[in-house]
């Protein structure tokens, strides 16, 4: 138990309270037994003591004398007050009594020292004093003992150990006593805490229940109020509303004979809920009383399958009907009667999908009236069957279950049954359908009669027109009759709709998603004249009509089937040419809890039903324009954005130019120094070549070679100045079969200061393999590629392996193929997207700019080829050019194959 409850004042002060009455009282038992054991010692006196019995006699009843004057005192008002105080007198009146006995006897070996061992029993077992009002009495005791044996006289020698003897036993009493006092002083206190908080507890749940009790009444009456007071409007509206359907309905053009039809239909929805709570309320009330009657079964059966038969045909279930003959005519109240059934059939008809089968069947078994409603439906699972006849209970209580309602179906049905003395039962198996069995008392009645036609009489203002043949009150419960009729489910036809098309381009797109045929009937024709209306009659719907048709509005119900209004909402807002689209969601929850959900899974805007149509006219063009403004803005950022990249790419272009055009104009002049010494150095290489006569013949053949190096190396210079006099003046426009084997050669040329000595160049090319382009930029591409290459061989650490390049020309199916690939660092899966973008790059600031693949990718395009990409990361990246084969191949000249057989 909590310590806080422990140390609580108030129980402590209750249990104050408590333990003064329980001590009185048994002080009050201690002063009887006092009372009636203090004279019955007289006999122990006779043949103990004989010589001093009457002395004893008097001591014992001068005692019993005190006690219940005690006793009287302990009656009055002072005595309850002190009765702590009066409690130790009470117990000194015995022990000191007894210790005079001592006293007047033999002192230490008095055997009456027992007598006060039995005055400490009646302390531990009858008081229950406490702990220190326990020590206190123990001490008086053996202080009394003591005392009587002083007085009594010098204790001899052999008395001596029967005194300490005495004294240790009383001692030993005293502790147990005062000891157990203790405890059971502590005991009895949690006892009561414990006592005291389950009584306050019970006094609090008996309270609870009280108010529970008071607030169902209350709610009871509330509704029975309510109910009454809606059904008397609701009356008023249906009976116009019947008359204008009847007398003017050819006047009316088909939308306005719509409006009508779904207002009568949810008139009718409305007024059977309403008799039902209605009938519930009379249930717990027990005001509904049981008014039986003659009813031949088989004509009862009959109509109301008749009155299920429409739903039935419209989903395509097949509705059977079977009657006992030995039925006949029973007892029993027609109207619950029909409830039951209605509610069982129509439960069935719901739950069973297209192509089911559901059951009526009535029969007699064992002297009972037994009716059965089977199905074919998707059935209960067995853990949901001890909750379906509960009030308000559903097997699915989410907001995109399949099946609408309230739950009390079921529940009616049980109580109805159970007021005629009857019992329901459920056997169902999941997937395989669900059989209801309703047992009745059978009471036999003859075949009712037929009653006549009443006359015709004058209509009552309000009613629609029937002929003049009921009376007011006949109109009345025949409205509610069919109200019981009528059936909730949704019409099979209206909630298949078909792929609409739109596309006229004139007016914004709604997508309008509800469950309710009606309410999205209703929905359409307010909003047809101004928009294309898209219908979905569930969640899922939503989804895929909104990724579908792109709409420029969706107005989403809060609760549907398969999903709700908020996961359709979630997953249009998660898909990416939807996500924008603004989104209302239409509720009949209207509290903040609603509101901030709804808003919080992506909805522009929330309407709480019932809603004005103008509202929701002035809702929708907000949004739409909004919409539409933001999508005209979103264009006009694509296009500002595709601009600043046009500006970006020409830019880098002119400055590409311009960097090329001042290497020309630098190489120029650079060419032209170079080309004057190199020009000397030839000239003194043949003047040196004549001199080798005079050298001593041994000498001349060393002297010959350093001069074929020295004419190599000038002739590789030669080459050089002429490829970069080549490349720094192209000629853009012109094209030429560009053997792949020169612009190969001048590309590794250009970066033989990069390669040699540190990467080994494998070739495998064609021979007269050809590309119909301008060589100037065939050899901008291979230089591009082989220095991607060199950077990617630069940055791995090889271990067993040597960097290398491959090379690779062939022509294959009308396509001339030139292939590039490293064994370097690759090319990671994420940037495979992006290498051909300008000014990407992976490399350092500095390093590069980001145009060297995309030019690439621009020239490969301009010659109408491809260029592709084939990596895996950390161990090989390969580049492959494919241009179109359109003329022969030329022979290379000897010059080109000099070059190649230089390198």
């Amino acid at each position: 138990m909590p310590s806080a409850v422990l140390d609580s004042q108030e129980v402590r002060q209750a249990f104050a309270e408590y333990d003064r009455q329980v001590t009185i009282n048994n002080f009050k038992v201690a002063c009887v037994i006092g009372m009636l054991l203090m004279p019955a010692g007289i006999i122990l006196d006779a043949n103990v003591y004989p010589d001093k019995l009457g002395l004893f006699i008097q001591l014992r009843v001068s005692c019993s004398a005190l006690i219940a004057i005690f006793f009287g005192i302990l009656l009055t008002g002072f005595g309850r007050r002190r009765y702590r105080i009066l409690g130790v007198t009470l117990f000194m009146l015995p022990a000191s009594f007894i210790a005079w006995m001592i006293y007047a006897t033999e002192g230490a070996t008095s055997p009456y020292y027992a007598g006060l061992n039995l005055v400490l029993l009646v302390l531990a077992f009858v008081l229950h004093w406490t702990f220190w009002e326990s020590l206190t009495a123990a001490s008086l005791v053996i202080v009394l003992y003591v005392a009587a044996t002083l007085f009594h006289g010098p204790i001899p020698p052999k008395a001596v150990g029967v005194f300490v003897n005495n004294l240790y036993f009383l001692a030993l009493t005293g502790i147990i006593v005062v000891t157990g006092s203790y405890f059971h002083t502590k005991s009895r206190f949690r006892e009561f805490a414990l006592r005291y908080e389950l009584d306050k507890n019970r006094a609090a749940l008996e309270e609870s229940n009280r108010k529970l009790l008071e607030l169902d009444q209350i709610k009871s009456r509330f509704f029975a109020n309510i109910s009454h007071e809606l059904r008397t409007p609701l009356t008023l509206l249906l009976a116009p509303l019947e008359s204008l359907i009847q007398r003017f309905s050819r006047a009316f053009d088909e939308d306005t004979r719509n409006l009508f039809t779904t207002m009568h239909a949810n008139g009718m929805r409305l007024l059977k809920l309403i008799n039902d709570l209605l009938d519930l309320v009379r249930l717990e009330s027990g005001r509904m009383e049981v008014k039986r009657e003659p009813i031949e079964v088989a004509e009862f059966a009959k109509g109301l399958a008749s009155a299920a038969r429409q739903v039935a045909d419209d989903k395509r279930i097949k509705l059977e009907t079977f009657v006992d003959p030995a039925l006949g005519a029973v007892l029993a109240d027609r109207d619950k009667l029909e409830k039951i059934v209605l509610n069982l059939v129509f439960n069935a008809l719901k739950f069973t999908p297209a192509g089911g089968r559901v059951s009526l069947r009535a029969e007699k078994r064992d002297g009972e009236f037994v009716l059965i409603v089977s199905d074919t439906g998707m059935g209960i699972a067995e853990k949901n069957l001890p909750f379906i006849f509960d009030r308000f209970w559903q097997a699915d209580g989410s907001s995109k279950r399949k099946y609408q309602g309230v739950g009390i179906g079921l529940a009616l049905v049980k109580e109805l049954v159970e007021i005629q003395n009857g019992k329901v039962t459920v056997e169902s198996q999941e997937g395989k359908g669900t059989t209801f069995t309703v047992r009745l008392p059978y009471e036999k009645a003859a075949v009712p009669e037929k009653e006549p036609k009443p006359e015709p009489r004058e209509r009552v203002a309000g009613e629609p027109e029937t002929g003049g043949t009921v009376t007011s009150e006949e109109w009345l419960a025949n409205l509610y009759r069919r109200a019981e009729l009528f059936p909730a489910l949704t019409p099979l036809q209206q909630a298949v709709k078909p792929v609409e098309f739109t596309g006229n381009g004139r007016r914004a797109t709604l997508l309008v998603a509800d469950d309710e045929p009606d309410m999205l009937r209703f929905l359409k024709s307010q909003l047809t004249s101004q928009y294309e209306v898209i219908e979905a009659v569930d969640g899922q719907q939503a989804v895929e009509k909104a990724s579908q048709f792109l709409p420029d509005i969706i107005l989403l119900d809060m609760m549907m089937p398969e999903k709700d209004g908020l996961q359709a909402c979630r997953e249009i807002r998660a898909n990416t040419p939807t996500q924008n689209i603004p989104i209302i969601l239409l509720t009949a929850r209207a509290d903040e809890e609603t509101k901030l959900t709804a808003l919080g899974v992506g909805a522009s805007d929330f309407l709480a039903k019932p809603f004005s149509t103008t509202e929701l006219h002035v809702r929708i063009k907000n949004l739409v324009e909004s919409h539409g403004y933001q999508r005209k803005l979103s264009r006009q950022n694509q296009a500002l954005e595709s601009t600043i990249e046009q500006l970006k790419d020409t830019e880098s272009q002119l400055v590409q130019t311009e960097k090329l055009a001042s290497l020309g104009r630098m190489s120029a002049g650079i060419i032209h120094e170079i080309n004057n010494p190199l020009n000397f150095a030839t000239t003194g290489l043949f003047a040196l070549r004549h001199k080798s006569k005079l050298l001593a013949p041994e000498q001349r053949g060393e002297y010959e070679e350093i001069l074929r190096d020295v004419e190599e190396g000038i002739k590789r210079v030669r080459n050089i100045v002429s490829d970069l006099r080549t490349f720094t003046h192209p000629d853009t426009e012109q094209r030429d079969q560009v053997e792949v084997a020169d612009v190969v050669g001048a590309s590794l040329r250009f970066l033989s200061g990069e390669w040699r000595d540190k990467v080994h160049i494998e070739q495998k090319l064609a021979g007269h393999q050809t590309v119909w382009a301008n060589r100037n930029k065939m050899v901008h591409i291979l230089v591009n590629l082989l220095q991607n290459s060199l950077d990617a061989l630069r940055h791995k650490k090889f271990a067993g392996e040597q960097p290398t390049i491959w090379i690779e020309g062939r022509v294959e199916n009308e396509r001339s193929v030139i292939v590039i690939r490293d064994n370097g660092t690759g090319i990671d899966a994420e940037h495979l997207d992006k290498i051909f973008d300008p000014f990407f790059t992976t490399k350092e600031i500095g390093e590069g700019m980001g145009l060297g693949l995309s030019i690439c990718y621009r020239i490969v395009r301009e010659y109408d080829g491809r260029i592709s990409v084939r990596t895996e990361p950390g161990k090989y990246c390969e580049f492959k050019l494919e241009f179109p084969v359109k003329s022969q191949p030329t022979v290379p000249s000897e010059q080109q194959h000099g070059e190649l057989a230089q390198l």
